[in-house]
């Protein structure tokens, strides 16, 4: 069943057509992580290598699946960085794969929830979004 985010504010946004694209997605959305995490000197440890992993895992998967642009948006709560990967193919629902040691692809759902606070999906007019909760 589809379930919305928790309300976010929106930080930046990476549209790619690619899976070229995919190298400077991951270095801009660690430089946005650590410009908005930086909290009176603090480091974020593993947290902007977690949500990299993931939102390569998501718009590697909406690059492959889906129907370009793939949209990625860093968003924030209080506590939380969101991240939503969007695609524009309506007629694919997210679910789990069934994963075996030596299949190349299908964990990007199953990662996403083995290392975020929450996974879910919802769709809109025109696209299909997953998103992950992390800690911020």
């Amino acid at each position: 069943m589809p379930s919305p985010p928790p309300r976010a504010i929106e930080l930046e946004k990476w549209n790619l057509g690619t899976p070229a694209e995919l190298r400077k997605l991951r270095a801009s959305l660690r430089a946005a992580l650590t410009r908005y995490g930086l909290a009176q000197g603090e480091e974020l440890d593993e947290v902007p290598g977690l949500v990299v992993l993931v939102a390569t895992e998501l718009a590697s998967n909406a690059l492959r699946h889906g129907i370009p642009p793939t949209i990625v948006t860093l968003l924030a709560t209080d506590d939380c960085f969101m991240l939503d990967v969007a695609d524009h193919d309506l007629t694919t629902v997210p679910e789990l794969a069934d994963t075996h040691p030596l299949d190349s692809g299908g964990r990007g759902l199953l990662l996403s929830q083995s290392v975020s606070l929450a996974v879910g999906w919802y769709a809109t007019e025109d696209t299909k979004n997953i998103w992950a909760s992390f800690p911020r």
